[in-house]
């Protein structure tokens, strides 16, 4: 076969693909916009390039060799239909075997977030696919949300009792790389995962207190103010700020606390808890 190309590798998800291809024995191409810092991510293990969703005239470099593409929507690109001329582009290579696309947990019945159209733009290309479906990252409270929890001890999430059945985006990275290993296998499929259970953030705040040794609460704010926040406290990308705010609406009207056994049935092993995510990136909250 030919090489896996990987978008976003710089990213959490992206870096874990790159990674687990790497250890079945794939070329892999580690695309994203900053060719140094994916040198130095890499070294010579990834073929590194300049890639750009937004600059038709990297395509061609990245693609050279490229029979199977791992799709990651960078954040900032609120508008699915930056994307179409990348998906174009797969579409008149000609030998695609697998195209993998990030999406999210429940897009398949629901056209509001950009991943419904994005996926619609893969399956009309005629592209093989395979989106993987996860629920929220677990990697959202050591990244976006560890600010609050490191300097107030508190979470800044809008969902009220809403229950998140929480993956952790190593696990989203392994069963990716499997699946780009195995292009037949999956082709044409949507594969929704999940960690083993689903926890509200009150029980988020209690795991972390009792890993981290301190005091840590769920804030609970309203939506409207915790958007506000994100924008005027935090200095948050507004683009970027309503996406996430419209995810956790979803979340609270309940579509992000059913699991699946999916990441099991494929791997062979469970996906990894909430608990253990914690115990593992405690320096991410510490103070």
């Amino acid at each position: 076969m030919g090489k896996v190309m990987v978008t976003g590798a710089l990213g959490n998800v992206g870096g874990y693909v790159a990674k687990y291809l790497m250890q079945n024995e794939q070329e892999v191409v580690a695309a994203d916009i900053n060719v140094e810092a994916l040198q130095n991510k890499f070294g010579d293990e990834a073929e590194a390039v300049f890639f750009d969703f937004t600059d038709p005239q990297t395509f061609e470099l990245a693609l050279r060799n490229v029979d199977r593409v791992f799709i990651m929507r960078p954040p900032h690109l609120g508008k699915p239909e930056d994307l179409k001329p990348f998906v174009e582009a797969l579409k008149s290579k000609g030998d695609i075997k697998l195209v993998s696309f990030l999406s999210l947990i429940g897009v398949e019945k629901n056209p509001v977030p950009p991943h419904h159209k994005i996926e619609k733009y893969i399956e009309r290309a005629g592209l093989p696919y395979c989106h993987i479906r996860p629920s929220f990252f677990m990697q959202n409270i050591s990244g976006v949300h560890a600010y609050e929890i490191k300097h107030f001890d508190r979470i800044v999430v809008p969902v009220k009792k809403a229950l998140t059945s929480f993956i952790d985006a190593e696990d989203i990275g392994e069963i990716t790389a499997k699946v780009l290993t195995e292009p037949e296998k999956h082709q044409n499929n949507g594969y929704s995962i999940t960690g083993p259970d689903a926890v509200d953030y009150f029980e988020a705040a209690q795991i972390l207190s009792e890993e981290l040794g301190r005091t840590i609460t769920y804030a609970n704010p309203k939506p409207s103010l915790a958007k506000k926040y994100w924008i005027n406290i935090r200095g948050l990308d507004k683009e970027y700020s309503t996406v996430m705010g419209m995810l956790y609406m979803m979340t609270r009207l309940g579509t992000a606390k059913k699991t699946t056994t999916v990441f099991e049935q494929i791997m062979g092993k469970k996906p990894q808890t909430f608990r253990q995510f914690v115990q593992k990136n405690l320096a991410a909250w510490e103070k």
